[in-house]
């Protein structure tokens, strides 16, 4: 194990107990119909509702469409508080995306998810398993707004925003996600199970593998579980690796 991993997992405060053998391999596809160009006709019920259209014309938007949509969002409350946006950062073909909860002030501040001390515990997470937000990894929110003073997000403000992530997703086309926290994980599973009784499983998300696991800024208030999130990765990491042994050799 090189020495600067065992400096990153000194940082988690593990001890160097595993190595990952995983590299990058070529994207694959989310799966799902794609969404259907402007002026082009379907078999389908027109949008009945402003939040179904809102949705529907979200779901046809391109990189950069939605980044211009989202600092312009005033579909709930949370426009009238926040200093700006935080879209989401990272490999934009990335394998790996990670789903964060909700902006904090930090990153209210800056425009960009997971700074400060739980921003570099993740950093510290990724670098223990040879990643980095800048390199086959993206990195974003459920809620793309801060919520004042770091509050739970409401269903109505997840349900206004969810539309933009399900989007990136779309976009990205990763083939492994990492929920991190009790409200990613709700919202993309749409399950009110405890993350502890979900670790350790495979789930999917629109036919996606998804690994849940503990919000960082949790693992700094509650030191036992960085072992817990640790276990986690490793998971995820042989997954990874057991999507890509599933992979046709090249012809």
């Amino acid at each position: 194990m090189s020495s600067r991993r065992e400096t990153m997992l000194r940082e988690m405060g593990l001890a160097p107990l595993w190595k990952s053998r995983g590299a990058k391999a070529g994207t694959i596809g989310a799966g799902g119909k794609p969404p259907a160009p402007p002026g082009s006709f379907v078999d389908e019920d027109p949008p009945s509702t402003p939040s179904v259209a809102r949705e529907a014309r979200i779901a046809r938007m391109d990189w950069t469409a939605l980044k211009a949509a989202v600092p312009a969002c005033t579909a709930c409350a949370l426009h009238k508080s926040r200093t700006q946006t935080v879209f989401g950062v990272g490999d934009e073909n990335a394998d790996w995306l990670l789903v964060g909860e909700a902006p904090g002030a930090e990153e209210d501040q800056k425009g960009e998810p997971f700074v400060g001390q739980a921003g570099k515990l993740l950093d510290a997470m990724l670098a223990a398993i040879d990643l980095s937000r800048d390199t086959n990894v993206y990195i974003a929110n459920v809620l793309k707004c801060r919520p004042p003073a770091n509050r739970n997000p409401d269903p109505s403000e997840v349900a206004q925003c969810s539309p933009h992530l399900q989007r990136q997703i779309d976009l990205i086309k990763p083939r492994l996600i990492l929920a991190m926290g009790r409200f990613a994980v709700q919202t993309l599973l749409g399950t009110e199970a405890s993350i502890a009784s979900l670790r350790g499983k495979l789930h999917a998300y629109h036919g996606v593998p998804l690994i849940v696991t503990y919000h960082p800024a949790y693992l700094l208030r509650t030191l036992p579980d960085k072992a817990k999130a640790w276990q986690d990765l490793v998971f995820a990491v042989r997954t990874f690796e057991g999507l890509q042994a599933r992979e046709p050799a090249p012809t």
